[in-house]
């Protein structure tokens, strides 16, 4: 295969990847962005992390939420878990790589707050530790999850599984499914202003 029918095969897949997700996932999506207005609009922080692009995910969806969007609105409360590295270089030399964001929710996390965890795989420790502590302090929890969605699926109370064996377009499904959280947020506040 020469490199542009190679270039067109990714896309392809990339594509048919969203378009199967438009008749499964645009409920779940939609609740999603329910919990996550009612929770962003009322006070309560959107909490988001996961490892690697994940963590890159995370971090650029809270930069979507604190400046904006589409539209011009307040600052909305999120923070990504995997950016303060004093914190997390402490706790991976003290404790462990894989508490780095369960104490984080731990000491920040409030009743009310979400908690939006990223992992291609759905096992990974530290995302995994991340929703008990977050399950334990009340936060309501969501999963963007990959493959068929690992232990992380029985421990968040809303799991959006990108069931799909190739880490790339599990990632572009997962910022695709935060891009439309923000859209559908913004769409909202812009129709109270009206």
């Amino acid at each position: 295969m020469d490199e542009i029918e190679s270039i067109k095969s990714e896309l392809k897949a990339s594509a048919g990847l969203k378009l199967r997700l438009m008749d499964t996932h645009a409920a779940l999506i939609q609740k999603a962005a329910d919990i996550v207005y009612t929770a962003v609009t009322k006070g309560s922080k959107l909490f988001l992390f996961g490892n690697g692009g994940s963590a890159a995910d995370a971090q650029h969806l809270a930069a979507e939420f604190i400046n904006r969007f589409k539209i011009e609105r307040q600052p909305l409360p999120a923070i990504a878990l995997s950016t303060d590295t004093s914190v997390i270089t402490s706790i991976g030399n003290d404790y462990s790589f894989d508490d780095i964001f369960s104490k984080q929710l731990t000491a920040l996390g409030n009743s009310g707050d979400i908690a939006m965890g990223i992992t291609t795989s759905g096992s990974s420790p530290n995302v995994l530790n991340a929703f008990k502590a977050a399950r334990d302090k009340g936060l309501f929890t969501i999963g963007l999850l990959g493959k068929d969605g690992g232990k992380a699926r029985s421990m968040v109370d809303l799991a959006i599984i990108i069931d799909h064996p190739d880490t790339p377009r599990i990632q572009e499904a997962h910022i695709t499914i935060g891009h439309i959280i923000c859209s559908i947020i913004d769409q909202r506040i812009k129709n109270l202003n009206l």
